[in-house]
C-alpha cells in the first residue's frame, strides 16, 4: 500500500508508522471474511420519494460497520445514481445537501455527525434490540429555517446578547453540533416536566429546623393569616401539616363564613393554592410548612406570615415554542472501542478510520510563521514560539522555536516535536501557543521572557478526532497590568476560542500531520486485551493492591487531611498512585490521587478509568459539596471524573443548587468542550425550577458580556435554557433586559453631565428626573421581576425619590412601586443601579456569607446576618437592593454633633433607644446587634474584608449590623503613602463596645456573652459566640477555599492567584489545635479593643475631609 494513502504531509515521507506497515504484512480479513456484526443491511428511503416518474422510492444497502456516516451517504448517492434514478435530482444536488433521519419510539432522530462510525450509532443497537434484520433510514433535503424561526432567534439572541448563529469566529462545527445536542436533554427534561410544579416552583428546603427556630414555634404550631379578596381569616396549623392541609384546614374553619370571604359555594380546597402576600412565591406540593422558605424567614424575623388565597396560576403560559430540529441521534460525537477502529489485521482496503492507539509515532506541529496587520509600539524585540501541551493544569510537553526580530510578519516553517506519542494524547489535551519576547539586559538576552500574545487548540476535537491539517488563529494579546482584562488572565488563558477580532489581532499559521483517513481517540478499551492494563491490573499481579504499610498509613493520612491549596511532592504522587486501590476506598483521597495520574500516559489513564468504573465508594459517599466541587476546578480536564463529581452533585436539593450556582456557572470554563455533564446538570435544573433559571440567566448573561474568551460557550448554554423555560419565562426576561437597558443608557448621560465630580448638584437630580419621566412615558416596563430577587415585581418608578448618588460613577438611587396588589407593604422596592463597577467580587462576597449562615445554622447559632441583594447584569452593570428602615454608622455619627460624631461612644447607643418603642423593643435590638456583630468580625476577618469605615457599615432600625461595599478581600487592604489603612483585625470600637454595656477596661454581661457566653445546653455548654462561630467555620476550610478557588478565573482584580486565598488558611489557623485556633481568635479582639480609638480617628479623618474611598455614601 502506497504510504501516501495513510497520510499526506508536505514533507519528510519517514513520518508514516512503521507499526502501521509491520501491521499490514499480518493476515488481513477480507470481506468475504468479515463477521455478520460487521455488515449492516439498511433500506434508504430516498429523497426523491413522491417525485413525479415511477422511480422506486427506497434501495438496500449493505453498509460497513467501520464506514463513516458521510461515506454511508455517499454510497446511497452513488449507487441511486448507479440505477439511474432520478437522474435530474442527483445532479442537481449533492450528498451534502440532504440529511440522514430515522423513527425511534414515535421521534424523528437525525444522524448528525458524518464523522461517525456507522456501528457506533444508537439506531444500530435500537435496531438490534428489536431485533430488526433491516434498519430503516430517510434520506430528507436539508430543511431551512422558517421566517417565524429566524424571527424566534433574533429575540432569543437578543436576550443573550450574543448571536449564536455567527459562527465567522469558529474553525470547527462544534458551536452548532453542540446547541443541537442539548436538544436532547432539553426534550427529555421537558417531557417529565410538572407543569403545576414548575409554574408556582416552591422555594423550600429538607434541611431539618434550625433550633433558634425551632424555639419560635409554639408546641410545633404557628399562626397563618390568610387573605381572599378584602377578607382575612387567622388560623393556627401544625408546622408539619402540607399546604393542601392548611387549606383543607381553612375550609374546615371557615364554614359557615364562605360568603363573607367571597368563596363561591361550588368551590373547594383542591381549586385553591397559598401564595405569599405582596410576593410570586407559592406554597405548593407535599412538603411540611417548616419546609418552605419563606415561613422560616418569618420566623427569623419575627414577622406575621400573611398568605393569599386564590387560583393557581395557568400552566399553558410557560408553554415551549415548537422546535424545527430533529433530535440528534443519542450517540452523535461517541467514538467506537479501540478493538472496533483499530488497523490490526484489517485490509487496507476495509480501513476507513484510524484509531489513535494504533499512533505510536511522537506527536508534532510545524509553526509556520505569525502575522500581524499593525505592529504595537514597542521597542524592538526578539520573539519566539513556545508550544505546550497541557491537560488541565499538567504540562504533559513543551518546546519552542528560535528567537527572531519582531515584525509585522515573522516565518519560521519549522516542525518541533513533542515528547508525547500521539496515542497518549488524552481528550482535552489542548496546544497552547505563546508569542514570548525574550527580555534583554544591555544588549544580552536573559533568559527571563515575556508573554505577548497566546491561543489554544484542543487537539482532540468535541467528535474524538484527532486535529489534521493547517490552522490559522486568532491569538489573544496578553493585557498590560494596567489594563481591566488583566485580572482574568488565568481563565482567559485556558479557552479554545480564538480572537474574534481577526482584523487587528495577531494570527498564527501552523500545520499539523494530515492523514487521509480520521484519526480517533477510542471511547474505551477491552481491558482484558490490553496488555499494558491487564498485566498491571490483573487479579493477583496489582501492586497497587498491596496492603499499605503501617508505616507508610500515617503518611497516607497525612496526605490526604492536607487542605486544597497544599502542594503534592513527586514523593507524594508516587505513594498515593502506588497504593491507588486504597485511595479509591476514601472519596476524600480523590482529588490528590487524580491530580497524581499522569495523564499523558495512556496507561494510567485507561487503569484510572477502569479504577473509577469499579469503584462504588464515590457513589455511596455522603455528599461533600466541596470535595465534589473541587473535581470540577480547572485542575481537572478528563471527562470521566468531571462527569462523577457532577453524579454527586445531581442529589443537591434546589436551595443547595442556588447557594453554589456562581461557582458551578464558573467551572463551566474548565470544560475542555461546549457540551458536558456540568452543562447538562444546569440545564435541567434551570428547567425544572424558575427560581435557578432566573439566576442562571443573569449569571451566564453577565458573563457573556464581559467575557469574550467564553461568551460562545455561555451563549449555547443560556439559547438551550431559554429554548424550554417556557413563554413566561421569556416575556420576564425581556421585560428585565429593557428596564437595564434603559437605565444603563439614562445613567451614562447622567455621567456625563458632570463627570470628574464626586458632587451632585440640584440640576443633575432635575435631569435625572425629567429622563426617567420620560422613560416611563415612553417604554419602560409596567413591571418586572427584580434580578436580585425573583419572588419580587416592581412596578412604577417613584420619579420623587429617585436621585443620583455622590459618587465618581453616579449610580442612581430609584425607588419603584410595587406592582403586586397583594402587598401589605407600603415600602417601595429600592434599587441602586451602578454603571461603571464590576459587582461580581460583591457577589461572591454576599454568597460566602450566605454559606457561613448555614454552616452556623448547622451549630444552633443565628448571626442574624444580612446579605442584601446584589446582581451583576451585564458588563461592569448591575443592580443593589435598598435595606429599608437601615442607615450608615457615618450618618449617624453625622447628625448629632457633626465630624467629631466618631469620637462620640454614646451616639450609636442612643440611636439605637430613639428608634426602639419600649424597653423590651430595645433589649431585643440590643441582642440582635450583638449577635450581627460577633457575625460580621468573624465573617470580614475570616474573608479578610478591608476598608471597613463608618460608610459602609450600616445599622437597620432594629439592630441588625451589616457590612456593605466589599471591593477589598482576603486581606488586600487599602494604603496610604505605603501604610495599612487597616490597623484592627475587624471592627470591634468603642461605639459598639458601648452599646453592648462596656467602655474602657471594664466589661459588661453582654460583652461577655459577645466574648465568652455560657448558657446551658442540654447536652453541653454553649461557648462564646465569636469563637463557636470561628471554630464552626474552620471545619469547613476545604469548602471555604473550594469556592474561592473555583472564582479565581472571573477576573475580580482581588481573586487573581492561589497567594490570595493563602489568606483564609492564615486566618482560619489551619494546621494548628482548636484551643490554639480559640486563643488565636480572642487575642485578634483584644487587639480590637485596644486599638479601637485607632479605627476612630480614621472614621473622623473620612467625615472631616468628605474621603470617598471607592465607595457610595448611602443617603437616607
Amino acid at each position: 500500500m502506497d504510504r501516501q494513502q495513510i497520510q499526506v504531509s508536505d514533507e519528510e515521507p519517514e513520518i508514516v508508522h512503521e507499526e502501521f506497515r509491520r501491521r499490514r504484512r499480518k493476515k488481513a480479513f477480507t470481506s468475504s471474511s468479515s463477521t455478520s456484526m460487521d455488515q449492516i443491511t439498511v433500506e434508504f428511503v430516498l429523497p426523491t420519494a413522491g417525485w413525479a416518474g415511477n422511480s422506486p422510492d427506497t434501495l438496500q444497502l449493505e453498509v460497513a460497520g467501520n464506514w463513516t456516516v458521510e461515506q454511508v451517504k455517499g454510497q446511497v448517492w452513488l449507487k441511486a445514481v448507479t440505477m439511474n434514478l432520478s437522474p435530474d435530482f442527483y445532479q442537481r444536488f449533492s450528498p451534502d445537501q440532504c440529511i440522514l433521519v430515522y423513527q425511534k419510539k414515535g421521534s424523528v432522530c437525525e444522524i448528525y455527525d458524518k464523522h461517525q462510525v456507522f456501528q457506533t450509532l444508537d439506531c444500530i443497537r435500537y435496531w438490534r434490540a428489536l431485533k430488526k434484520d433491516v434498519g430503516r433510514i430517510q434520506l430528507v433535503p436539508r430543511p431551512q429555517p422558517s421566517d417565524e424561526s429566524q424571527q424566534y432567534q433574533r429575540y432569543l439572541n437578543h436576550l443573550i446578547g450574543y448571536d449564536v448563529t455567527d459562527v465567522s469566529n469558529v474553525h470547527d462545527d462544534e458551536l452548532e453540533f453542540t446547541r443541537r445536542k442539548l436538544l436532547t436533554p432539553r426534550r427529555i427534561e421537558l417531557s417529565d416536566r410538572d407543569s403545576k410544579l414548575y409554574s408556582m416552583d416552591p422555594w423550600v428546603t429538607r434541611k431539618p429546623l434550625p433550633e433558634h427556630l425551632l424555639s419560635k414555634v409554639s408546641n410545633g404550631h404557628i399562626l397563618l393569616v390568610i387573605h381572599t379578596g378584602t377578607a382575612r381569616q387567622t388560623i393556627k396549623v401544625s408546622i408539619n401539616d402540607t399546604p393542601v392541609q392548611v387549606l383543607a384546614s381553612f375550609f374546615t374553619k371557615t364554614t359557615n363564613k364562605r360568603g363573607l370571604l367571597g368563596i363561591p359555594e361550588n368551590m373547594c380546597e383542591a381549586d385553591y393554592v397559598l401564595r405569599v402576600c405582596g410576593r410570586e412565591e407559592y406554597l405548593y406540593g407535599d412538603q411540611p410548612l417548616q419546609n418552605f422558605n419563606w415561613i422560616r424567614q418569618c420566623l427569623k424575623n419575627g414577622e406575621e406570615i400573611h398568605l393569599v388565597m386564590e387560583m393557581p396560576p395557568d400552566p399553558d403560559l410557560d408553554l415551549v415554542q415548537k422546535e424545527d430540529w430533529a433530535l440528534v441521534d443519542d450517540c452523535t460525537g461517541v467514538a467506537g472501542t479501540h478493538e472496533q477502529l483499530t488497523i490490526d489485521e484489517k485490509d487496507h482496503e476495509r480501513v476507513f478510520t484510524i484509531s489513535m492507539w494504533d499512533c505510536n509515532r511522537k506527536f508534532r506541529v510545524k509553526v509556520l510563521g505569525i502575522d500581524i496587520p499593525s505592529l504595537p509600539k514597542i521597542p524592538e524585540l526578539i520573539v519566539f514560539i513556545e508550544a505546550s501541551i497541557f491537560h488541565g493544569q499538567q504540562l504533559l510537553a513543551q518546546e519552542r522555536t528560535i528567537s527572531k526580530t519582531f515584525n509585522e510578519e515573522v516565518l519560521w516553517n519549522c516542525w518541533l516535536e513533542f515528547n508525547i506519542k500521539i496515542r497518549d494524547l488524552p481528550k482535552g489535551a489542548r496546544l497552547n501557543l505563546q508569542v514570548n519576547s525574550d527580555i534583554m539586559s544591555e544588549g544580552v538576552s536573559v533568559t527571563k521572557s515575556r508573554l505577548l500574545y497566546y491561543v489554544n487548540l484542543l487537539l482532540i476535537d468535541h467528535r474524538s478526532l484527532l486535529r489534521q491539517g493547517e490552522f490559522i488563529l486568532h491569538m489573544w494579546k496578553m493585557p498590560e497590568k494596567s489594563e481591566e482584562s488583566s485580572s482574568s488572565i488565568n481563565a482567559d488563558k485556558l479557552t479554545s476560542a480564538t480572537n474574534p477580532d481577526k482584523a487587528s489581532s495577531m494570527a498564527i499559521a501552523i500545520l499539523l500531520d494530515k492523514y487521509c483517513y480520521p484519526v480517533v481517540l477510542p471511547k474505551s478499551r477491552d481491558v482484558g486485551r490490553d496488555v499494558g492494563a491487564a498485566g498491571e491490573e490483573s487479579e493477583g499481579g496489582e501492586r497497587g493492591q498491596r496492603e499499605m504499610p503501617n508505616h507508610l498509613k500515617k503518611q497516607f493520612e497525612a496526605i490526604v487531611a492536607t487542605d486544597p491549596l497544599h502542594p503534592l511532592s513527586p514523593e507524594d504522587k508516587e505513594l498515593l498512585w502506588h497504593f491507588r486501590h486504597e485511595c479509591m476506598r476514601d472519596p476524600r483521597a480523590y482529588p490528590k490521587l487524580l491530580g497524581s495520574v499522569r495523564w499523558g500516559k495512556q496507561e494510567d489513564v485507561l487503569i484510572t478509568h477502569h479504577l473509577l468504573e469499579r469503584s462504588n465508594a464515590w457513589d455511596t459517599s455522603d455528599l461533600d459539596v466541596g470535595l465534589a466541587m473541587q473535581l470540577l476546578d480547572c485542575h481537572y480536564s478528563d471527562a470521566q471524573v468531571r462527569t462523577m463529581a457532577v453524579r454527586k452533585l445531581e442529589t443537591l436539593e434546589d436551595d443547595d443548587v442556588l447557594r453554589y450556582l456562581l461557582q458551578l456557572v464558573q467551572a463551566v470554563k474548565f470544560e475542555p468542550y461546549h457540551d458536558s455533564a456540568l452543562v447538562r446538570f444546569l440545564l435541567k435544573r434551570a428547567l425544572r425550577s424558575k427560581r435557578i433559571g432566573h439566576f442562571l440567566f443573569w449569571f451566564l448573561r453577565s458573563e457573556i458580556s464581559q467575557s469574550m474568551h467564553y461568551q460562545q460557550r455561555y451563549a449555547v448554554l443560556l439559547e438551550a435554557y431559554l429554548r424550554g423555560c417556557g413563554e413566561a419565562m421569556l416575556q420576564d426576561y425581556r421585560k428585565q433586559v429593557d428596564m437595564t437597558e434603559a437605565l444603563q443608557k439614562v445613567t451614562r448621560e447622567i455621567k456625563a453631565m458632570s463627570a470628574d465630580k464626586y458632587d451632585v448638584t440640584a440640576q443633575v437630580v432635575f435631569q435625572l428626573r425629567q429622563k426617567l419621566e420620560t422613560l416611563q412615558i415612553s417604554g419602560l416596563p409596567e413591571s418586572f421581576r427584580v434580578p436580585y430577587d425573583p419572588g419580587l415585581r416592581a412596578g412604577a418608578l417613584l420619579i420623587e425619590q429617585c436621585k443620583v448618588m455622590a459618587s465618581k460613577k453616579k449610580p442612581l438611587w430609584l425607588q419603584f412601586k410595587r406592582a403586586d396588589p397583594t402587598t401589605l407593604s407600603k415600602d417601595p422596592i429600592g434599587i441602586i443601579f451602578k454603571d461603571g463597577d464590576d459587582l461580581r467580587q460583591d457577589m461572591l462576597i454576599l454568597q460566602i456569607l450566605l454559606i457561613m449562615e448555614s454552616i452556623w445554622e448547622t451549630e444552633a447559632l443565628d448571626l442574624c446576618l444580612l446579605p442584601y441583594g446584589c446582581i451583576s447584569t451585564g458588563n461592569r452593570i448591575g443592580m443593589i437592593e435598598i435595606v429599608k428602615d437601615a442607615t450608615t454608622i457615618a450618618n449617624i455619627q453625622q447628625s448629632v454633633v457633626g465630624s467629631t460624631g466618631a469620637f462620640k461612644d454614646e451616639i450609636l447607643y442612643q440611636w439605637l433607644r430613639d428608634k426602639c418603642v419600649s424597653e423590651d423593643k430595645f433589649q431585643q435590638a440590643v441582642e440582635r446587634f450583638l449577635y450581627s456583630c460577633g457575625g460580621y468580625c468573624v465573617a470580614t476577618y475570616v474573608l479578610g474584608i478591608g476598608d471597613r469605615h463608618n460608610d459602609n457599615i450600616m445599622i437597620t432600625e432594629s439592630g441588625n449590623l451589616f457590612h456593605i461595599d466589599f471591593g477589598h478581600i482576603l486581606g488586600n487592604y487599602k494604603s496610604f503613602m505605603g501604610i495599612s489603612k487597616e490597623w484592627v483585625p475587624f471592627v470591634l470600637t468603642p461605639d459598639f463596645l458601648y452599646v453592648m454595656g462596656t467602655s474602657g477596661k471594664k466589661s459588661s454581661p453582654h460583652f461577655q456573652k459577645f466574648q465568652y457566653m455560657y448558657v446551658i445546653h442540654p447536652l453541653s455548654l454553649s461557648q462564646d459566640v465569636c469563637v463557636k462561630a470561628y471554630l464552626a467555620l474552620r471545619h469547613h476550610t476545604n469548602l471555604l477555599i473550594i469556592l474561592f478557588s473555583m472564582m479565581l478565573m472571573t477576573g475580580m482584580p482581588q481573586l487573581t492567584s492561589k497567594e490570595d486565598i493563602e489568606y483564609i488558611r492564615e486566618a482560619l489557623t489551619v494546621g494548628r489545635t482548636e484551643d490554639e485556633a480559640q486563643r488565636h481568635l480572642l487575642d485578634q479582639i483584644e487587639i480590637c479593643r485596644e486599638k479601637g480609638w485607632m479605627v476612630q480617628i480614621n472614621w473622623f479623618v473620612h467625615l472631616v475631609l468628605g474621603i470617598k474611598q471607592g465607595v457610595e455614601k448611602r443617603s437616607t
